[in-house]
């Protein structure tokens, strides 16, 4: 199982991350308490293994801005949080990302014709576009809508419960951010336990 690790804002847990085994690391360029400058995410990036994913989240961001900061950092894919069409997606350089607010399987169903490879499930919106830390019902997904995508599963989601979640929802990756926190810093030993927890978590295929 891949595990994305989101919101990083520092070198020591960027690189942690890494030796922990995250397959891909978040960058987030929107409104959010977890926001990143360019300066140091090109400073944190500069220094992860090559084949670590390099994710820039963006909401409701300009094409030129969100290429100009790609460049810019070194990012490998863009995670689109917002209301972009299907056709900015497509206008963009760099594998696409993009995250959808699961509200019923009537609405998953209108994805399966979206050209990008990816799409990150995640709880309903909050106060941030991502990132709530809230988790939705997973029983209720019916995961061969969108069986033709590489699912990421994000929205509250911890230690104590990605091996269910997992379980039900077989994802291509998990992905994480307030559940290896404490008091709204990343905790490195919840960094490591849940890649740990979410990597042990038997899938059958």
């Amino acid at each position: 199982m891949k595990v994305k690790i989101c919101g990083i804002t520092d070198v020591e847990t960027g690189i942690a991350a890494a030796e922990y085994g995250a397959d891909a690391l978040g960058f987030v360029f929107a409104e959010s308490k977890r926001r990143i400058s360019i300066e140091k995410a090109k400073e944190i990036i500069a220094q992860l293994p090559k084949e670590v994913f390099k994710v820039g989240v963006f909401v409701n961001e300009t094409r030129e801005n969100i290429e100009t900061i790609a460049s810019a950092v070194g990012l490998t894919h863009i995670q689109l949080h917002g209301d972009e069409s299907a056709s900015f997606s497509e206008s963009l350089s760099l594998p696409v990302i993009k995250a959808i607010s699961f509200q019923g399987n009537e609405s998953l169903a209108a994805l399966v014709d979206l050209s990008n490879d990816f799409i990150l499930l995640d709880s309903p919106k909050g106060k941030y576009r991502g990132g709530n830390g809230t988790v939705f019902n997973w029983d209720e997904v019916n995961p061969h809508l969108l069986s033709s995508k590489k699912i990421i599963l994000a929205g509250g989601l911890h230690a104590d419960n990605v091996e269910e979640a997992i379980k039900i929802i077989r994802p291509f990756m998990v992905d994480v951010s307030s559940g290896v926190e404490t008091d709204g810093k990343k905790d490195l030993k919840k960094i490591q336990s849940f890649i740990n927890i979410a990597k042990s978590t038997f899938v059958g295929r």
